[in-house]
């Protein structure tokens, strides 16, 4: 009974704190992101990404931290204290979240993997793109019905072009194209949606949609350095446009145009009205504040942990009862 009884009650914590900041999340994300509007879309993707995890990140984290050991190490295993409803309710809601959470992404890849084994069948090598100086994208051709050009694979990333688009491309636009999808790659987009899909929760996918446009948006801005990149770029999203309702995208990609029209429209406005932009260090600055708080963070921990311990098992206790 003490095993089953810190299992609800650490299943519990998390699911009270997951729940709580779900909620939070899904009442100020949208003026988070309104106030980061002069924000480049690199740091606005990071902060929705970062937005979504925070509630399963948190709520893990003190779960694993806090409630569990605090739970071993002052919870008297001869204990014969009578556990009230709450704990079986919560506890079995939080066992539901992960299991379906777990679920969700399980069968999301197994999806994608099935689709890109199809699309694998008639696949020819077509080249190695560079991206940066560091990286290189493998970029494969298929005959099957396919999105015309996307970015697919969670541990092994590729490019999967399809013929038609790369007789309907030219070569500057295919080039401009193989880089924003070289950046889907660089970033492991593919593996953020396989995360999304463990951290379900109701009332998320308004925060997802604004991730993915600006994750694409971020992918445009890597993808070109110069006005006629940025023409060439636009010219390549009006072309595959016509060609992607073919087939839609398959889960856990990132197709060039995957999005509704309106987003792709204003992708393509966007890009036409491109003009240089500074290259600043936002990117580096807001690791280095990152690390920071992490770093605070993670002292103030160490230094009030037996406090924390205390309060936390006196939470636990009034949960039980």
């Amino acid at each position: 009974m003490f095993a089953v009884r810190g299992i609800l009650v650490s299943f519990s914590i998390f699911a009270l704190l997951y729940s709580a900041l779900s909620v939070s999340v899904c009442c100020v994300w949208r003026a988070v992101w309104v106030c980061g509007q002069q924000r480049a879309q690199r740091t606005r993707a990071d902060l929705l990404f970062g937005m979504r995890m925070l509630p399963f990140v948190v709520a893990a984290g003190v779960t694993l931290i806090l409630a569990v050991p605090s739970f071993l190490l002052l919870e008297p295993h001869a204990a014969k204290e009578a556990t009230g409803p709450m704990p079986f309710v919560l506890g079995t809601c939080g066992i539901a979240l992960l299991v379906v959470g777990i679920w969700n992404a399980a069968a999301a890849w197994v999806r994608v993997s099935r689709m890109i084994a199809g699309w694998s069948r008639e696949a020819t090598s077509f080249c190695s793109s560079p991206f940066n100086s560091e990286q290189s994208v493998s970029v494969v051709r298929t005959a099957a019905i396919a999105p015309p050009l996307t970015a697919a694979g969670i541990l092994r990333q590729s490019v999967w072009l399809s013929r038609a688009a790369e007789l309907t491309l030219s070569e500057r636009e295919l080039q401009s194209a193989l880089r924003h999808e070289g950046f889907h790659v660089s970033r492991r987009d593919n593996l953020r949606k396989l995360m999304m899909r463990v951290v379900a929760f109701p009332g998320m996918r308004a925060l997802e949609s604004s991730w993915r446009e600006a994750t694409e948006m971020a992918a445009d801005d890597a993808a070109v350095s110069s006005a006629s990149q940025a023409l060439d770029l636009a010219a390549a999203l009006i072309k595959l446009s016509h060609l992607s309702s073919l087939q839609p995208p398959a889960e856990l990609t990132t197709a060039l145009v995957h999005s509704p029209a309106a987003a792709v429209n204003a992708r393509v406005e966007r890009l036409l009205a491109w003009k240089e932009r500074e290259q600043n260090p936002a990117g580096v600055l807001s690791y280095a504040y990152t690390l920071c708080a992490a770093t605070v963070a993670m002292a103030v921990l160490a230094v009030s942990y037996s406090t924390l311990l205390v309060r936390i098992h006196a939470a636990t206790e009034w949960l039980v009862r």
